[in-house]
């Protein structure tokens, strides 16, 4: 999963929405707790924001060049599904709006 250290040089940020109670951001929430300590060791000055956000549906937000953002929804997926969505953001690498 080399695709892990690339998040510092495609991305400008990422920020991760999800609720703390809500069942559908349930897998959001575990994704986080599995995967950010190793995000953030392979991208220390990285910025993932993970913002507190109650009632709203998970999402993840790649911001790139010049502010452009894609978003993806979160909802109904599974953690490996998540991680695949993060891998896809990652190896976009080229800015264009979309929330799928």
């Amino acid at each position: 999963m080399a695709w892990r250290s690339q998040l510092s040089r495609n991305l400008k940020e990422l920020r991760i929405l999800f609720c703390q109670t809500s069942p559908s951001s349930a897998s959001a929430r575990s994704f986080v707790e599995q995967n950010y300590k190793d995000l953030k060791t392979l991208n220390p000055k990285f910025p993932i924001l993970i913002p507190e956000c109650r009632g709203i549906e998970p999402q993840i937000w790649a911001r790139y060049d010049m502010g452009v953002e894609r978003g993806i929804r979160l909802e109904g997926l599974t953690e490996p599904q998540i991680l695949k969505a993060l891998e896809d953001l990652v190896k976009a690498g080229f800015p264009y709006i979309q929330l799928s």
